[in-house]
């Protein structure tokens, strides 16, 4: 569907969830002359003036049943669960009942490069985004990263390139949703608190691959055994990628590059001495962004340029400090058990910070990093019985009560030589507003810590 046949001009809309994606949604619908309502339990958000200045009629503190029976079309906030009642019933009643990503992909001109995995995903969508800007392409970036897409669709053009990080809560509401190049980075366990089991949660990320057609990519990595199995049947144009199973991948890292293999030899695209970032998974977000943006047209130069200085996000294997002997590595994006897998082996001497609200999964996955890589656990959050019963038996596991006393009883036990990682294989939401709130608490406590020093 394009922006020539989807209109909701004079339709009555209602936006449930008024997160950033939900804002946007519903100040995009008002523009597009749709009578928007916008809805959820909150009993205020900052943003209530400016929407009702834009003609946004505000429900707060509460839903309003006759507000879902009587929309024209039901939009999602991908934080809504998909079965809140009252969405079921209009549902039932026959109201189409869209995401917000399924809204502004609607209305977008240019093509669409999605990318969606457990893990990895923040810093491949960014990747790409640096590559094909490096490479003179008008980008814009966002969905889950950033600005919500729909915040993005007035300054959509023919020529604009959308990168987009696309979650499983936002797929999974999709209908229509096409990109140009889709791409899988992994599946490991993560919401289960939210999906009924790991089938729907891995069903909900192969959602990126079903509008596609024949002339698109697909983009698979050919190290996971999930994602390779869940593109067995795309429509699309496949291209694999690897750092360990090379052999099947089109696109793989290897003999100090990243090579493109073709019918008449590989071709260098990429130095892996221009790579700056710790850890195996880094490098194969490194390798998804070089095959993804290698398909939609940079070329090696600017795929170089693009990781000139780019040492990571904020929260991803950030380097937090270091007092006497022991560093400190805030990856507080690692909010689930396999990517605090990734994040342990990519020390040696780890003692882990592990915690929080839990998502679902086995913490006893850690411990074979741990034996190999760690030194101690410190438990924290709602997750700490489970914690410390799973890998009491691996490592020495402590309770902490707050973060602060973590980072500090982490310390003296990374005596004299090693690493504390901040990777809670967990939601912050029982302690933090986010996981960037908890990585920031993270960073203010090691300052204190290295500043009492």
């Amino acid at each position: 569907m394009t922006a020539r046949d989807f209109s909701v001009s004079g339709q009555t809309v209602l936006v449930v969830g008024a997160a950033r994606s939900g804002v946007a949604a519903a100040r995009l619908l008002a523009r597009r002359g749709a009578v928007t309502t916008l809805t959820d339990r909150k009993p205020q958000i900052p943003e209530a003036a400016d929407l009702r200045a834009a003609g946004v009629r505000l429900e707060l503190g509460g839903h309003v049943m006759a507000s879902f029976a009587g929309a024209s079309l039901i939009v999602m906030s991908p934080g809504v669960p998909p079965d809140l009642p009252e969405v079921a019933r209009a549902r039932a009643a026959g109201v189409p009942v869209i995401g917000e990503l399924e809204l502004a992909s609607r209305w977008l001109r240019g093509p669409i490069v999605a990318i969606t995995g457990t893990k990895g995903k923040s810093t491949t969508t960014t990747l790409v985004g640096r590559m094909l800007e490096a490479s003179g392409r008008r980008v814009l970036v966002g969905g889950n990263i950033g600005y919500p897409l729909s915040a993005q669709v007035e300054a959509s053009t023919d020529d604009t390139v959308h990168v987009v990080e696309a979650s499983s809560f936002q797929l999974e509401a999709t209908q229509t949703f096409r990109p140009w190049i889709a791409a899988l980075l992994n599946v490991s366990a993560d919401h289960l608190d939210r999906h009924p089991d790991l089938a729907a949660y891995a069903a909900a990320k192969a959602r990126i691959f079903a509008n596609q057609q024949p002339r698109d990519w697909a983009v698979i990595n050919a190290d996971s055994a999930e994602a390779t199995r869940l593109a067995e049947h795309v429509p699309a144009q496949v291209v694999r990628y690897a750092v360990e199973n090379t052999a099947p991948a089109e696109v793989y890292a290897g003999r100090g590059f990243v090579w493109h293999r073709t019918s008449e030899g590989d071709v260098p695209l990429l130095p892996l001495a221009a790579v700056q970032l710790a850890g195996r998974h880094m490098l194969s977000n490194v390798v998804a962004a070089t095959a993804i943006s290698h398909l939609a047209g940079a070329t090696g130069d600017s795929l170089a340029r693009a990781l000139d200085g780019f040492t990571g996000l904020e929260h991803v294997m950030e380097p937090a400090g270091a007092r006497g002997g022991v560093r400190f590595v805030n990856d507080s994006k690692a909010t689930n058990i396999d990517a605090a897998a990734r994040s342990i082996e990519s020390f040696d001497k780890v003692v882990a910070i592990v915690g929080g609200k839990f998502k679902g999964g086995d913490f006893a996955d850690l411990a074979g990093p741990l034996r190999e890589h760690g030194r101690a656990v410190v438990a924290i959050g709602e997750a700490r019985p489970l914690v410390r019963r799973a890998l009491a038996g691996v490592v020495p596991v402590v309770e902490a009560e707050t973060l602060a006393a973590a980072v500090r009883r982490a310390w003296d036990l990374a005596v004299p030589d090693g690493v504390v990682l901040l990777a809670p294989a967990c939601a912050s939401f029982d302690m933090f507003v986010d996981y960037a709130d908890r990585g920031r608490r993270f960073k203010e406590e090691v300052q204190r810590l290295i500043t009492e020093a």
